[in-house]
């Protein structure tokens, strides 16, 4: 594969596909360009982000074909090969024989690697185990202290998923402060946050301009950088004291007073507006999944504010609003915030 055409390609799926590795570049352009080419002509775009109940389920069916086909046993033991050390080989063969990365992509417009990753958390027996006890905890960090980062390792040992481990030890590892932020830690979160992105936005300069080495120049970021997917595991470690949950929720606070310049824009009859706008519009989508909604375009439903802001209150309504909003589809939720909810708060108004 010419690396440098295969990123040209894929960067019309993939805007930031120059700050991948070259390796994943590789890897991409075998398993994925042709996949978005064909998505493209039936005017489907490639999506990130959370997976939608109809992509899971089209995982789910992908795998249950797969498994028919070759007549592997399960699917643990088709996306976890290497705990079944004595069909490693057999399986193997059969996934190569029958085109598994075809199989399990398709119909689902995203990177091979995306949609891998999302089917070993499906499928992982160790992924729903509840909470962690006490001895679990202490277990984990003396494995840690004994094994690093080897999440693959740890995660054998604990008999939980690479993913839970992580995110738990993350959580766990020092003491987590859950009080008001201090300016300190506001500042040290600030300072994290633009660390993270002007690294990337270098790289992806480095990239696009290798011939012409620019230093010390200063990055003007682009306001969308800033909404941006952002490593929250490496800015969590930067700021120390607080969990990556609380960094994330800080920033787009942060985010929001400086982009509405301090203006209350869910208080008193703003608040209602906001509410009203945002159930109207969202009524107005007509989509059955939360994730395809275009949460940047509803922003302005409530004001010039950043898409996490916008979900974080729709998901405060939803909670308050709608009784027994667990067991009800999203379209369910929008028609009865609709339907119940909507008088209300305009009469109110």
């Amino acid at each position: 594969v010419d690396l440098d055409i295969a990123k040209q390609e894929l960067e019309e799926f993939i805007p930031h596909v120059r700050s991948i590795s070259d390796s994943t570049v590789r890897k991409m352009a075998g398993r994925d360009l042709m996949r978005f080419k064909q998505f493209k002509k039936q005017g489907v775009a490639v999506k990130f982000g959370r997976f939608s109940e109809k992509e899971n389920n089209q995982i789910r069916k992908n795998i249950e074909e797969f498994l028919s086909i070759t007549g592997i046993d399960s699917a643990e033991k088709l996306l976890f090969t290497s705990r079944y050390p004595e069909d490693k080989e057999t399986i193997s063969r059969l996934k190569a024989e029958n085109l598994f990365c075809e199989k399990l992509s398709e119909g689902i417009p995203r990177p091979w690697r995306l949609i891998y990753y999302r089917a070993r958390k499906i499928f992982d027996p160790n992924n729903y185990k509840g909470k962690y006890t006490n001895e679990e905890k202490e277990k984990l960090k003396k494995y840690h202290a004994m094994h690093g980062n080897d999440w693959k390792k740890i995660s054998e040992m604990m008999a939980r998923s690479n993913l839970s481990v992580a995110m738990k030890y993350s959580e766990i590892k020092s003491a987590i402060n859950y009080g008001p932020w201090s300016k300190e830690e506001t500042q040290k979160l600030m300072h994290a946050v633009e660390e993270v992105i002007r690294k990337r936005i270098e790289t992806e300069d480095a990239n696009r301009h290798s011939s012409s080495k620019k230093s010390n120049r200063d990055l003007s970021i682009a306001r969308e950088k800033l909404f941006q997917k952002l490593p929250w595991t490496e800015i969590e470690a930067k700021v120390g004291t607080r969990y990556w949950r609380q960094c994330k929720q800080k920033w787009t606070t942060i985010l929001t007073n400086k982009m509405t310049k301090g203006q209350q824009l869910y208080r008193g009859t703003k608040g209602l507006q906001a509410k009203i706008n945002l159930i109207k519009r969202l009524h107005e989508m007509k989509v059955d999944d939360a994730n395809d909604v275009n949460w940047e375009e509803l922003s302005n439903a409530i004001g010039d504010v950043p898409k996490a802001y916008v979900q974080a209150k729709f998901y405060k309504l939803k909670v308050s609003c709608v009784p027994s909003w667990q067991k009800k589809t999203f379209s369910e939720i929008i028609d009865y915030l609709f339907e119940e909810k909507l008088p209300e708060l305009e009469e109110k108004l």
